[in-house]
C-alpha cells in the first residue's frame, strides 16, 4: 500500500457509521474483508488503486442507476479499468438505466457518492457485476466512506450479494 493507511479493526470503527454497516454486512454474509482507511482520497478508481497499491482493474466502481422499467435503484459494480457501455447493456440484457439524484442514492443506500459499498445498503438492491472483476484473486471496493476501501475475493463477494454477472462493455 502506498501512503498511510489504517486498518479499521472493529474497535476503531465508529458504531452506527456507514463503515460499521459494511463491516456488519460482511460478517453476516460470511465475507472475509479487510477495511482500510486511507490517508489520501479513494474517490476515483485511479486514486483508490494508488492508495491500495493495486491495478486499477482491481478497483470496484459502484455505480447506482435508476431502472427505467421499475423506478428502482440498481447497483452496477464495474472494474476501475472499464466504463459501463449503457447501450451495450441495454441491448444485451434489456436493462435501461438512467442516472439518479445524488440525494436519492444517499437516502436509499445509506452511502454518499464516492463511498457506495457493494454491501451494507439500507434496503436490498439488485446488483450487476462486471465479469472481468472475477479475473482477480482480490479486488478493492468502497467501504462506506470516500477515503475507505476493503479488499475481498470477488467470487465470494458475487456469491454473497447474489450479483448477476454481466459484460459491461463491448470487446476491445
Amino acid at each position: 500500500m502506498s501512503g498511510t493507511a489504517t486498518e479499521m479493526t472493529p474497535d476503531l470503527i465508529p458504531a452506527g457509521s456507514s463503515m460499521a454497516r459494511v463491516a456488519a454486512a460482511a460478517t453476516d454474509a460470511g465475507l472475509s474483508i479487510r477495511i482500510m482507511k486511507m490517508a489520501q482520497s479513494t474517490r476515483t478508481a485511479q486514486e483508490a488503486a494508488d492508495a491500495a497499491g493495486c491495478k486499477v482493474a482491481q478497483i470496484v466502481k459502484s455505480l447506482v442507476f435508476e431502472n427505467q422499467a421499475t423506478g428502482q435503484l440498481n447497483l452496477m459494480l464495474v472494474s476501475g479499468a472499464h466504463n459501463a457501455d449503457m447501450d451495450y447493456i441495454s441491448s444485451h440484457y434489456g436493462l435501461s438505466f438512467t442516472r439518479c439524484e445524488v440525494r436519492r442514492v444517499r437516502d436509499e443506500t445509506g452511502f454518499a457518492i464516492g463511498g457506495v459499498a457493494p454491501i451494507g445498503h439500507l434496503a436490498p438492491i439488485p446488483i450487476y457485476m462486471d465479469r472481468t472483476l472475477l479475473d482477480h484473486a482480490q479486488v478493492w471496493a468502497a467501504a462506506g466512506r470516500p477515503d475507505s476501501v476493503f479488499s475481498v475475493d470477488p467470487s465470494a463477494l458475487a456469491k454473497a450479494i447474489e450479483a448477476a454477472i454481466i459484460d459491461v462493455r463491448t470487446s476491445d
